[in-house]
């Protein structure tokens, strides 16, 4: 694997990150501890040194699960992230970004981690009841204890995040250094404002879900509704009142012309490299310039082995990475589309430069 910074940082991190919210979980994946540690020993074979969970996959499970195998690590070889906001029980102060849950909740994900500090706490997303310099300041506090070495946020919209920015510039805080946020080739309305304040203030991204739950693999046929045993979208498929962002509606797309043209030059652009569907959309996210990492999830090895073949000395070219950006390119609702259309001959190299998609 390479490794890039993260963000502003000098911390580096694998540009693949083991995602773990299947460990222990019966419903997406049945990964029970011992396949879990075999995906973790291969990960770290493979030159993975980034690892991404939280404290509400699988109610702690996950995050047992790692412990028990980085206990047997050696810690400073790697990089763990977890987070806080989630649900964690039924009182009124087991959810959200209260001093108290946060500083509750850091100590039991230390505890089922097995380790002294987390290298990178996130907030799993915004909180309304709470300001944010309630939970920067626990953070603060986190880190001047040494139980926290850097910290980054997830889920939050354009305006949540330059807030957060710019409080941390007050110097009353310390820097946050990521953006853990959903993107890949369905989904790509962060680029008009998230990955615009990544790029011009330093943050590294770090996408979830980059084959959208399974719609960016290849494997799905149109008109041919998934079954039960084809993942995610298999099981949504049947019912979609349980559908989400990890496993959307298959009515969504069985119809969507543009999807379909999209996973043709897919498959096209797959062919002419060699490398498979799921790869080509891996790959379109790692050769973004405002990504760090990309969170990728498997089930068992191969496919673990699969992913991270996104990576490695192949690339897209320019011609290939346009075709994508044109295949999937969002709507541009307004203000966004005069923005862009009125910028696109402004470029000053003296000053931050928007994130335009392919750089």
């Amino acid at each position: 694997m390479e490794y890039n910074y993260l963000g502003r940082s000098g911390l580096r991190v694998s540009n693949i990150c083991l995602g773990t919210m299947t460990f222990g979980s019966p419903l997406l994946g049945k990964l029970d501890k011992e396949g879990s540690h075999k995906i973790l020993d291969k990960f770290a074979a493979l030159g993975g040194n980034f690892i991404d969970t939280a404290n509400v996959y699988t109610k702690g499970v996950s995050e047992s699960i790692i412990g028990e195998w980085l206990v047997n690590q050696k810690r400073e070889n790697f990089v763990i992230a977890t987070k806080v906001r989630a649900q964690m029980g039924d009182g009124p102060n087991e959810v959200g970004l209260s001093r108290q849950h946060i500083m509750f909740n850091c100590e039991a994900s230390l505890k089922r981690l097995q380790t002294d500090y987390i290298d990178l706490y996130q907030t799993h997303g915004w909180d309304y009841a709470t300001p944010p310099e309630e939970w920067l300041g626990a953070l603060k506090d986190l880190v001047t204890a040494g139980k926290v070495r850097y910290i980054g946020v997830s889920n939050l919209c354009g305006w949540q995040l330059q807030k957060v920015v710019d409080l941390c510039k007050t110097g009353d805080y310390p820097p946050i250094v990521s953006l853990q946020q959903q993107y890949n080739l369905l989904c790509r309305q962060p680029e008009l404002e998230e990955l615009q304040v990544c790029k011009a203030e330093g943050l590294g991204v770090l996408p979830w879900s980059p084959l959208k739950g399974g719609m960016l693999t290849g494997k799905y046929k149109r008109g041919v509704r998934p079954n039960p045993k084809e993942g995610r979208i298999g099981i949504v498929a049947q019912d979609e009142s349980r559908a989400m962002q990890i496993a959307p509606a298959w009515s969504q797309y069985d119809q969507n012309d543009e999807y379909w043209k999209l996973v043709e030059g897919m498959e096209k652009i797959a062919k002419d490299t060699g490398k498979s569907v799921a790869q080509v959309a891996i790959r379109w996210l790692l050769q973004k310039n405002v990504v760090s990492s990309v969170i990728i999830g498997a089930n068992n090895l191969d496919q673990l082995e699969a992913n991270v073949g996104a990576t490695g000395d192949w690339r897209l070219s320019r011609e290939q990475m346009e075709e994508l950006d044109k295949l999937s390119k969002p709507d541009m609702p307004y203000p966004y589309e005069m923005i862009m259309r009125l910028g696109v001959d402004r470029s000053n190299p003296y000053y931050p430069q928007p994130f335009v998609g392919n750089i």
